[in-house]
């Protein structure tokens, strides 16, 4: 029971990272669009992306939180009370990115459109960066058991801030093929273009942090390094070939975007999988294992009811909704082609 909680724990966790992180991507892009003229095409296409579907994306969040602290309190207990600091930034970003992102579409002025927009593109940028970093102590041992960890040091070390970096790089990836792909459909060659260039570019970058993040992993955190080098070892050579393939479509198939949406999600995927599988069978780095974490069976057969039920009854609705979304349907008027 405590193996497959944590199953379900996971599959959250990666479902996160491919709708919330290519959410916060595209607060990368629109940070990096330039001035108001030349960004304009850029930002309206996030826009229209994200607004039918940003607050249904925090839903595998709310999901993550409730699984760990209802079916592994032990490590909630450890987790928050030694990363409370990278937490409540990732929280009070989300807050502010929400902010952001809903002001700027009610304000008039430009002057208040830049000052939300700057919040929201800031805040798309830290809030992954510290989810990263959080990734980064839990998995280099940072986080005893019994909490009350160093509250400094536990994110604020190698791994974390490869972490981080590669978070924030993995999301403004996803994001870039995912606008690639919904400008493709508008039809928009010239922002499609645009998104593609940049799509290439971060994945050039991610996949060069990555080879350099071999180096960080060996001297600071050794077992995951040597799980990731074993047991994990397959999944991360898929996800190569996934993020290879990905940018052979890029680079060759300049007109199509057939398959990069899935190629990109699967890459990104299967990198969080191997994390999963490197640090299996612990939470916490190398000393509380998921069987000592684990809630009583009472609970966690309530949990697994609870997951399966909200897979039956929320799966459907949100595969309506991006489908819709990705279709232009819940766009506004103004915001749909003739295309």
């Amino acid at each position: 029971m405590p193996e497959l909680v944590a199953a379900f724990l996971f599959i959250g966790v990666v479902a996160y990272s491919l709708f919330g992180g290519a959410d916060f991507g595209a607060g990368f892009w629109d940070l990096t669009a330039g001035g108001a003229a030349r960004g304009r095409a850029p930002r309206h296409l996030v826009d229209v992306s994200l607004s039918p579907i940003w607050e249904a994306n925090h839903t595998w969040l709310i999901y993550c939180l409730v699984m760990l602290w209802s079916g592994f309190p032990a490590a909630f207990a450890a987790i928050t009370t030694t990363l409370y600091f990278p937490l409540g930034i990732a929280a009070l970003g989300i807050v502010l990115r929400g902010a952001g992102f809903a002001f700027r579409h009610a304000s008039i002025s430009t002057a208040h459109q830049r000052f939300f927009g700057a919040a929201f593109a800031l805040s798309s940028l830290l809030t992954p960066y510290c989810f990263g970093s959080i990734a980064g102590g839990i998995a280099s041992g940072r986080v005893p058991s019994g909490g009350n960890g160093d509250a400094v040091t536990s994110w604020l070390n190698p791994t974390s801030a490869l972490g981080g970096v590669l978070a924030v790089l993995v999301c403004a990836y996803l994001a870039a093929v995912y606008l690639c792909v919904a400008a493709a459909r508008l039809p928009d060659p010239a922002l499609e273009r645009y998104f593609r260039d940049r799509a290439l570019a971060a994945a050039l970058v991610t996949g060069a942090v990555s080879i350099a993040g071999i180096f960080v992993l060996r001297s600071d955190a050794h077992r995951l390094f040597d799980e990731l080098d074993y047991r994990a070892l397959p999944l991360v050579i898929v996800a190569a070939l996934a993020g290879a393939a990905t940018i052979v479509l890029m680079v060759l198939r300049k007109d199509s975007t057939a398959w990069l949406r899935e190629g990109a999600g699967a890459a990104v995927a299967l990198v969080v999988l191997g994390w999963g599988v490197a640090q299996y069978p612990y939470l916490l780095g190398t000393h509380l294992s998921i069987d000592d974490a684990a809630a009583p069976d009472a609970t966690l057969w309530v949990q697994v009811g609870v997951a399966v039920a909200a897979g039956v009854l929320i799966l459907p609705s949100l595969v309506v909704l991006f489908r819709l979304a990705g279709r232009g349907r819940l766009a506004a008027p103004a915001d749909q082609t003739s295309g």
